[in-house]
């Protein structure tokens, strides 16, 4: 995929795949927040914590039942280090990059967490 093709143009598996480049890269993961905390949205029967590669993307999903939703930035360092954990505890899953109409790959945190550290390993193996 070249850096010009819109990631909104990618099946769920394409879009998983950007956002793990992109939060590496920006070293930033967004979510949406309101005033219960972050948003939730039920996706292959599981509650899961929807995440985006940047506030724009987020900020698109926030229509209709998401519109008090606010894109919240979340340091990928933060993410690995308490978000894991906490989630695992809680029972929620994470769903990568969903569009309005499509809720992208669900995976464990700690399974998304394995993919973002490998993309860390190889950046730093770059360096």
């Amino acid at each position: 995929m070249s850096e010009h093709d819109d990631p909104l143009n990618l099946d769920a598996e394409g879009r998983y795949a950007y956002l793990v480049r992109e939060a590496v890269a920006q070293q930033t993961l967004w979510i949406l927040k309101d005033a219960g905390g972050s948003m939730l949205l039920v996706a292959d029967g599981e509650e899961c914590i929807p995440v985006w590669p940047s506030a724009e993307q987020a900020q698109a999903w926030a229509d209709d039942d998401w519109s008090q939703g606010e894109p919240h930035a979340i340091p990928l360092k933060t993410w690995l280090d308490r978000w894991v954990k906490g989630m695992t505890e809680d029972g929620l899953c994470v769903a990568v990059f969903p569009l309005p109409d499509e809720a992208g790959v669900v995976e464990q945190p700690q399974d998304f967490a394995d993919s973002l550290l490998r993309r860390l390993a190889k950046q730093n193996q770059r360096r």
